[in-house]
């Protein structure tokens, strides 16, 4: 989709998810995406006769990460958009890296969000973005539910997340910002090799080597919805009996089934019960897996929920 406003304005408006003049938020790095994406967002919320929240986070990673966002502050106010500066608690500065930065601002982010009554936050990840994390999770080995990457639309905390730029690639967004003369600034840790996002930014310059690597992540994309509807229908009949306080999981059709589709299983079972990020493929849930198959299992803690069995059937439950 080529980046403008008649574009990103039905798009938005075909959602149909916002609340009569919404109050919404924008993450603003400073970077060319997250300018592009507020200054679409500021005009569109006008129209909605709603409110906007942009937001900066002052990540404390690098010394001058603070005269940064006050940087990227003079920028919104050219633009007539009021803005908030955000900082990291400073026992969140442990680990001084890009993951760590990243983290921070997330939370921050949907921390303010839920101080502040907020629903919506939109986040600027394009599809280079996306890409980008594909490689990397790929890498890493991860499962093909990892691999899907950031989706368009998610919920954290009873926040709705919202990219609505991550189908758009960067040199559209360049376009756009080119064409309506908005200024951005250049993160220098994006020129640091020492990150292995730096590394695959760099690999994907490669057109031969993208060109191969996207289109692998857009037939996955593809393939996904299918993914998850065989998990949902496992799930279900797998199901013995759901109540406010409890699910009952008959275990011998879960060992039908393979490890992966019982981790997923789990997961769904542990967020049924909590709103908290779990990781998938940890070694926590891959041990529960390993007890559960074991005739002697009785009983395993995971995360805040208590699994037992009780003859054929596993019991997921808080105390």
């Amino acid at each position: 989709m080529l980046l403008n406003a008649i574009n990103f304005f039905s798009y938005l408006n075909n959602l149909k998810c916002f609340e009569k003049y919404p109050h919404v938020a924008v993450g603003v790095s400073g970077g060319p995406d997250s300018i592009a994406l507020v200054y679409l967002i500021n005009k569109w919320i006008k129209s909605k006769r709603g409110k906007l929240s942009a937001l900066i986070f002052d990540h404390g990673i690098r010394s001058n990460s603070e005269q940064e966002a006050y940087q990227v502050r003079d920028i919104l106010i050219n633009l007539n958009i009021n803005s908030k500066i955000l900082k990291t608690k400073k026992n969140k500065l442990i680990k001084k890296n890009m993951q760590q930065a990243r983290n921070n601002r997330f939370e921050g982010l949907i921390t303010f969000c839920n101080k502040n009554n907020i629903n919506h936050l939109f986040l600027g990840h394009h599809f280079d973005d996306n890409l980008e994390t594909y490689l990397i999770r790929k890498i890493n080995g991860s499962n093909f539910e990892g691999l899907s990457s950031m989706e368009e639309i998610t919920y954290f905390k009873k926040i709705q997340i919202l990219r609505p730029l991550i189908k758009i690639n960067k040199n559209s967004i360049l376009s756009f910002n080119k064409k309506n003369k908005l200024v951005f600034i250049n993160d220098p840790s994006n020129k640091d090799v020492n990150y292995t996002r730096i590394k695959v930014r760099n690999f994907l310059q490669n057109n031969k080597y993208k060109k191969l690597i996207k289109y692998d992540f857009i037939n996955l994309k593809k393939e996904m919805p299918y993914y998850r509807n065989m998990v949902w229908k496992c799930l279900i009949d797998s199901l013995a009996e759901v109540k406010p306080k409890r699910i009952q999981i008959n275990r011998n059709t879960l060992l039908k089934f393979d490890d992966l589709i019982i981790e997923k299983i789990t997961l769904l079972c542990l967020k049924y019960f909590s709103d908290q990020k779990y990781k998938s493929r940890s070694a926590t849930i891959n041990l529960f897996i390993s007890e559960m198959k074991k005739s002697s299992f009785k009983i395993f803690n995971l995360t805040g929920v208590s699994i037992k069995k009780n003859q054929d059937l596993l019991t997921f439950f808080q105390k």
